[in-house]
């Protein structure tokens, strides 16, 4: 036992000062040097066994080779599709916009209180929580339910890029 060590104190829970410091374990060991003769233990092959493909010079197997076995990324099933025509909106919800506390939201804003991550982000409004007070909302989708909700509070929901225009003027 050492000094200041206590009965059923293991190394692992005692404090970490200049008298018991010492290095990880293999921290100290050299780098692998093969080829370097019989005593090295790594000598002739240089680990790399006799004959056969490994051994070679300018040996290298394609990614995920099994040796001549299916591969798994082969052997797994596939499933679905990807869409890659999938347009992506960033979800704002009633009670979000109530919370902010603003009277008119732009995108700017929305980015200023980090709600839209990209600068040319798309963004649709959806009915989740109420609204109480009056807000001009600029986004590029909207619920109906929500569209309404922001009316009957007082307010405007503005459409943004080629939703507005596609929206039959009254």
């Amino acid at each position: 036992m050492r000094v200041g060590q206590q009965p059923g104190d293991s190394e692992e829970t005692m404090a970490l000062n200049l008298s018991n410091l010492k290095a990880p374990k293999k921290a100290n060991e050299n780098k692998k040097r093969v080829g370097r003769g019989m005593g090295s233990g790594m000598g002739k092959t240089s680990t790399r066994g006799h004959k056969g493909q490994g051994s070679r010079s300018g040996s290298s197997l394609m990614r995920g080779f099994e040796g001549g076995q299916m591969p798994l990324h082969r052997r797994l099933p596939k499933r679905g599709f990807t869409n890659i025509f999938r347009v992506e909106y960033a979800v704002l919800g009633l009670d979000t916009i109530a919370e902010l506390g603003e009277s008119e939201l732009t995108l700017e804003k929305l980015t200023q209180h980090g709600i839209l991550k990209k600068r040319n982000g798309l963004v649709k409004v959806l009915a989740n929580g109420e609204l109480k007070t009056a807000v001009t909302v600029h986004a590029h989708k909207f619920s109906k339910a929500a569209q309404k909700a922001i009316e009957d509070a007082g307010g405007k929901a503005v459409l943004l890029g080629a939703a507005a225009e596609a929206a039959p003027a009254a």
